[in-house]
């Protein structure tokens, strides 16, 4: 009798516990694949240098060691088909990641070779730095072709952040998290103040969008979710116009540039703050647009 019950819990473990090989072989599996040992390999190269230190560098091996897990874990639990047991919307949160890996992988890849590669390159820890900034540029690749396979078909809304609004949602709060790196010094002036709360403002309500979607919390909203993102698409265009106006106007006015600034140089992170802020009023406009299309305009069935 104990013998058959412990067959019939193994049978139900094994039951349980099955194997979806899909996740592996398909397309988006590949390329999941190989994110995941072309971020172990740089980050591994990184680390035998021993030469990450600082802020720039704890950064790059972040990302390295933060996308690496995840794309493993998601690998996992697509492999054992443990996901469906997960409270969350698994399609909107793959989609959501592999956004944001490929914007944090791609930010790295530009960061980590401007910053610690010296010109002339020589040495093996130089070469070391130079082909782990190759494979990162190749990790960026493999995450930009998880986007394009599983971004949703026009007309498709079943799985919103797989869709262009969403993955500009996600575009949109990463921008303002590099915007938000950049402010460590900035005046009183009431332009920048305002400048400052228009970053706070859409970044929190485009955080809270992504958490609501992932969590399947879209339901408790009292209004459709096409024609609430139509609203404040267009308040965040009109507040990102002014502080594209505004940032500039403020923080150059009357200040020129040092003549010694290096990286850490207040008018180097103001400059940066103002293209960022050009990036993401672009990003609303086309979010604008998108969304607009998603509540006027329907696919034909």
């Amino acid at each position: 009798m104990g013998h058959t019950a412990w067959l019939g819990a193994l049978a139900g473990t094994m039951a349980v516990a099955t194997v979806n090989l899909r996740a592996v072989t398909s397309w988006v599996g590949i390329a999941r694949l190989f994110a995941i040992v072309l971020s172990c390999i740089a980050f591994s190269l990184v680390a035998s240098t021993r030469a990450f230190g600082g802020p720039y560098g704890t950064w790059c091996m972040f990302t390295w060691c933060f996308c690496f897990a995840v794309t493993l874990l998601v690998v996992l639990l697509e492999l054992l088909e443990l996901y469906p047991k997960l409270p969350l919307s698994w399609d909107d949160f793959t989609s959501a990641f592999s956004m944001l890996a490929t914007l944090m992988v791609f930010t790295t890849s530009v960061v980590f070779p401007s910053t610690f590669i010296n010109s002339p390159c020589s040495g093996s820890k130089c070469a070391r730095q130079a082909v782990a900034t190759t494979v990162s540029c190749l990790c960026f690749l493999a995450y930009a072709v998880e986007v394009g396979l599983t971004r949703a078909k026009p007309g498709d809304i079943s799985s919103f952040l797989s869709t262009v609004p969403g993955l500009l949602k996600v575009f949109e709060a990463y921008v303002a998290c590099l915007i938000f790196a950049l402010l460590d010094t900035f005046s009183s002036e009431a332009g920048l103040q305002w400048c400052v709360a228009v970053y706070s403002i859409c970044f929190i309500v485009t955080l809270l969008i992504i958490i609501f979607t992932i969590g399947r919390c879209l339901s408790y909203i009292p209004c459709p979710l096409e024609k609430m993102l139509v609203v404040y698409n267009t308040l965040a265009l009109v507040m990102y116009i002014t502080a594209t106006i505004l940032w500039p106007l403020y923080s150059f006015r009357g200040r020129s540039r040092p003549e010694s600034c290096g990286r850490d140089c207040w008018w180097n992170k103001h400059l940066g703050v103002t293209f960022l802020t050009v990036f993401n009023l672009i990003a609303y406009l086309v979010d604008l647009v998108y969304s607009t299309k998603m509540v006027f305009i329907r696919a034909p069935p």
